[in-house]
């Protein structure tokens, strides 16, 4: 596929929706996509390893590498800081790989700012804000208070959605993942010289 442009595929959307299931599902089909590797505060869950889940950072050295510049986002949610290192993007890209960002909204809007139509924004919204509650609660991971903190989150991030250009329901897995395949797919062809698209 010669004359592909490297992209930035955002992924956003509330928490419990199921960006990550579709991302993993999204990689399988499509694997020369890099997933990005967050920064956060936020301490490690049971099986989760630093610089493969996340960066695992204090509060104290989050905060200085906000103040020098190194994240191309950053956000606080549910109490804890989450960014994107400038340093991942930029390798990536050099490397000329796409990457996949899965972001809160937040985060999104920043990343839209600053690179503009360079990054492709896909939201991931829920068919029924019920599931996300269920969702959560199934995960096991969080408190009864941290569930009612995403979901107040949840509901102001479910307002932004037109904001951006594809919205995918999450009602049905497989049907979810073909839409953002094709989309993701349409994205990178549309950087192929017309020679290479005679198929």
């Amino acid at each position: 596929m010669v004359g592909v442009k490297s992209r930035v595929f955002v992924i956003t959307g509330p928490s419990g929706v199921g960006k990550g299931t579709l991302i993993s599902r999204l990689r399988e089909q499509i694997p020369e996509l890099e997933l990005s590797v967050s920064a956060t505060t936020r301490k490690p869950r049971a099986g989760e390893v630093d610089g493969r889940d996340y960066h695992f950072l204090t509060p104290e050295e989050f905060a200085r590498r906000a103040e020098a510049g190194d994240f191309l986002e950053h956000a606080t949610f549910s109490g804890n800081r989450y960014g994107t290192l400038r340093s991942e993007v930029e390798r990536t890209l050099r490397s000329g790989r796409s990457l996949v960002l899965e972001i809160e909204v937040q985060g999104a809007r920043q990343v839209r700012a600053v690179m503009g139509d360079e990054a492709v924004l896909i939201f991931i919204a829920p068919p029924d804000p019920k599931v996300l509650r269920e969702r959560l609660a199934g995960r096991g991971t969080d408190s009864e208070e941290a569930i009612a903190r995403r979901l107040e989150t949840a509901k102001q991030e479910l307002e932004a959605q037109q904001e951006f250009k594809h919205v995918i329901v999450n009602d049905d897995l497989d049907r979810a993942t073909e839409e953002l395949v094709r989309i993701v797919r349409s994205e990178l062809s549309t950087t192929l010289d017309p020679a290479d698209d005679q198929a």
